[in-house]
């Protein structure tokens, strides 16, 4: 049996789990409240609509001896992952941030990678090559140059989420599903398990390096797919600990009595916000949007929570846990779901997370 046979094999090996990924990726949400999707999974359809362009790698699944689909096969990595993995960073971790500000960049990438990567993919797919050897050998100088152009792009991302990560230690969040932080930690590392898996086989343009790079990928594939399985896994956030607590509450306790009187003002301004326009509604409530609206300090802002309020988030969930109550009472009928949304809560989940905080003190 030929080898190329294996080759073959193997990048069929790859294509299915990719397949397998999108699948799973989109049907395995199909229990969560449809208008909460966005939020529960804000990067589903991406994900599905990257990982079916696996799809464009056929040709070579079906006869690896075609030079064209080769060309294509091999080009396909380097040129369109590092893509991928900066959009899909940017995607899921600025979903309640800042992904609209992205948005221009990410389609400025997206179309240099359809530019460059047409070419390969019409000359596979056509029933005629119309590339000869030295447009070939051209065209491995654009896909080298694109690729290093995404490479950037994808550190980028990767700055811009390390940069997200760095402010959800600032106890910016009302609700702590606002922002993955331990996934946003471990998903960020991507770009750097991936880059050992993306060049060998085009550097050495050798079908049998292919071969074992689409196997690994394959079950990296697998083992991505394992991570963002859980519906429910945006979760908390990096809780302070016992000793810093103690640090800032010596700190408070030094400031002077100008000090307390601006705190006690802050604190006024805070609930005509918060409580007196119902701002804990808002699932995705922010210390900054405090600080917008009242148009007060952040550092006066953030030490009246502390001083006056024990925390924003237990302040704000406190709140909220008083609504659902009184949204139960009103509404009988409304499923337990229903009201934690309609109380400030991303899902019945963090209510019930947020309660048991509350009976714990």
């Amino acid at each position: 049996m030929s080898e190329y046979y294996y080759y073959g094999l193997a990048a069929m090996f790859y294509v299915t789990t990719c397949w397998t990924f999108v699948v799973v990726r989109w049907f395995h949400t199909c229990q969560a409240p449809k208008d909460r999707r966005a939020y529960i999974w804000p990067d589903r359809k991406l994900q599905c609509l990257v990982y079916s362009m696996a799809t464009l790698l056929l040709p070579y699944v079906i006869d690896p001896t075609n030079e064209a689909a080769w060309t294509l096969m091999k080009s396909y990595f380097p040129a369109t992952y590092y893509f991928y993995t900066g959009l899909l960073l940017l995607c899921y971790a600025g979903t309640v941030k800042q992904w609209n500000r992205w948005k221009f960049v990410s389609w400025v990438a997206a179309c240099i990678v359809i530019a460059t990567m047409l070419i390969p993919v019409l000359n596979a797919w056509l029933p005629f090559e119309f590339m000869n050897a030295e447009g070939i050998e051209f065209w491995h100088y654009v896909i080298t140059t694109e690729s290093i152009l995404m490479l950037g792009f994808c550190c980028l991302a990767m700055w811009q989420v390390w940069t997200w990560i760095r402010e959800s230690r600032d106890a910016n969040y009302s609700n702590p599903d606002d922002f993955p932080v331990r996934y946003a930690c471990i998903v960020i590392i991507y770009p750097f398990i991936l880059t050992p898996l993306l060049w060998p086989a085009y550097i050495l343009d050798s079908r049998q390096v292919m071969a074992v790079l689409h196997i690994l990928l394959g079950v990296f594939n697998l083992l991505l797919l394992l991570t963002v399985m859980p519906a429910w896994h945006r979760q908390h956030m990096l809780p302070s600990t016992a000793e810093d607590d103690e640090e800032d509450h010596e700190e408070e306790a030094r400031q002077d009595a100008h000090i307390d009187e601006l705190i006690e003002q802050t604190a006024i301004e805070i609930r005509a916000y918060v409580e007196g326009q119902r701002a804990y509604l808002d699932p995705h409530l922010k210390v900054d949007d405090v600080v917008e609206h009242c148009q007060l300090g952040r550092t006066y802002v953030s030490m009246t929570f502390q001083r006056r309020f024990t925390s924003f988030a237990s302040y704000v969930n406190g709140l909220r846990l008083t609504h659902y109550d009184q949204y139960m009472a009103d509404h009988p009928d409304e499923t337990k779901e229903s009201a934690a949304l309609s109380s400030g809560f991303s899902n019945y989940m963090a209510y019930y997370r947020a309660q048991q905080k509350q009976a714990k003190r």
